[in-house]
């Protein structure tokens, strides 16, 4: 028997199944299919995030942070240590086990919201009057019927030319969370957000890490003095970081790997690594979805073309999360999720791009959201900048973590927030104040004139939004 949904959406990622839980509390009969498995063939509900992504790469550098406090700072605190070492099957059983929880958790969100699951690999049959005929196949066959399609099928990780994944050797993210032991040396293609953070677990844990990156600038995204700091830090904890190499051939052995690389100096270089991670980017997954089927429209990267409002050119067929335009974002996912429900239910749903943040989950962690300095200065923008160090922050000093600073850019004229950088402890937690800020259009003054507990690392910001105007008060 043929079911039929008001929405159906394809993919169980943070976009999918938040798109789905929106929808059903708007009152519409909602249906998600997702093929993820756990390792009993069960459904495994989250998408890359959950499952080989932010949650689990999280509860390895908590596990590695505890490590490396236990190793180096313990004794400042005058906590001795003897016989430490790291037990790699725990560390990772404990990571299965989060990610588990995660995935229960999501069934359950599903039940409690009268979300109708499918698992199973979702695709387009035909379109029909008004309608569309998916088909799920693997776990589950059926034949669903959807008046509102959404498609969150989100993202894979791209792999070198002629250089496929074998996950045990030459690894994606994916496998580089399923390390069964520390290797000795470890290369990373790609200082990105994956790499950083899978070289800092590592690298803590024991690893020599070297980090090989084509670009010549060192996150190039974020703001170029945030990043140059951020560069000096890592450099100086241990990572090897090799900017503009021009990586060559790539050869396994029983022994490990060897790369071939040309340094920015035109120096050729072979690194030899019992693993290497390859994280040079992802790529939108439209793989199984049978687009052909009615005509969906990809663009050149493969991605689905939509709108500002997630719609395709197909009437009622919406595509959210990494499969689309924009930042390949978990958060920016759930927030299209909620907005393309709310459309749906003919609501307003909205997201500002100019208001998401962006996280790197390394110690010290590395957040902003708006407008770098670059940035504003290309486009012409007149602005203020405002810095202040954790050094100098009382709370950082009693954690023994003063690392880093916070730092504002806003409006010359108006005092308008334009953007907020920080490098140093929980900037992952800090950032939302700006967030916040900048999304009720406040200015630098309003931060500094609000009242932030005292002693607290927020404290930071509130004196870099004080600097804005050259009138810390701590510094």
């Amino acid at each position: 028997m043929t079911k039929e949904f008001d929405v159906i959406v394809i993919g169980g990622g943070p976009g999918g199944y938040i798109a789905a839980i929106r929808a059903a509390q708007l009152g519409l009969s909602a249906a998600c299919i997702d093929e993820w498995k756990n390792d009993k063939g069960g459904p495994a509900l989250g998408g890359t995030c959950t499952n080989v992504g932010c949650i689990p790469s999280k509860a390895l550098l908590q596990s590695s942070e505890h490590f490396d406090q236990a190793q180096h700072h313990f004794a400042e605190h005058g906590i001795e240590v003897k016989g430490l070492k790291i037990d790699v099957t725990q560390m990772t059983a404990r990571k299965d086990n989060v990610v588990k929880q995660n995935n229960d958790g999501i069934l359950y969100l599903f039940k409690k919201n009268k979300v109708s699951f499918f698992h199973g690999r979702g695709s387009f049959v035909k379109a029909l009057e008004g309608k569309y005929e998916i088909a799920v196949t693997g776990a589950q066959s059926e034949t669903l019927i959807g008046r509102q399609i959404i498609i969150a099928t989100g993202s894979n990780a791209r792999a070198l030319p002629g250089t496929p994944f074998d996950e045990e050797t030459i690894l994606s993210n994916d496998g580089a969370l399923k390390i069964k032991g520390v290797p000795a040396k470890l290369g990373l293609i790609g200082a990105g957000v994956i790499g950083l953070e899978m070289g800092s677990v590592w690298r803590r844990l024991g690893s020599e890490v070297t980090i090989l990156e084509g670009l010549p600038t060192f996150l190039g995204a974020a703001d170029e003095q945030i990043a140059k700091e951020a560069h000096k830090i890592f450099v100086k904890q241990g990572l090897k970081i090799e900017l503009g190499v021009k990586v060559g051939e790539i050869v396994k052995s029983k022994k490990g790997v060897s790369v071939s690389y040309t340094t920015a100096s035109g120096q050729a270089q072979t690194g030899e690594f019992d693993k290497l991670i390859v994280s040079i980017g992802r790529v939108p997954n439209t793989v199984g979805l049978n687009t052909e089927a009615v005509g969906l429209q990809l663009d050149e990267r493969g991605a689905i073309v939509v709108d500002q409002s997630c719609k395709t050119h197909l009437p009622n067929v919406w595509a959210i999360g990494d499969v689309v335009r924009g930042p390949m974002l978990a958060h920016k996912a759930e927030e299209e999720g909620v907005a393309v429900a709310e459309r749906i239910a003919g609501q307003h749903g909205h997201v500002n791009f100019n208001t998401i943040p962006w996280v790197i989950y390394t110690s010290p962690e590395i957040a902003w959201v708006g407008q770098t300095e670059q940035q504003l200065k290309a486009s012409g923008r007149a602005y203020k900048a405002g810095t202040f160090p954790f050094l100098a922050n009382g709370r950082a000093r009693a954690m023994g973590d003063t690392t880093g600073m916070v730092k504002f850019l806003a409006d010359a004229a108006t005092d308008e927030i334009l953007g907020v950088h920080i490098i140093g402890p929980v900037a992952s937690e800090l950032i939302a104040e700006s967030v916040v800020a900048m999304e009720f259009k406040a200015s630098a003054e309003d931060i500094a004139r609000i009242c932030h507990a005292h002693p607290s690392l927020s404290e930071a910001t509130k004196e870099a939004a004080l600097a804005v105007d050259k009138r810390t008060l701590n510094f």
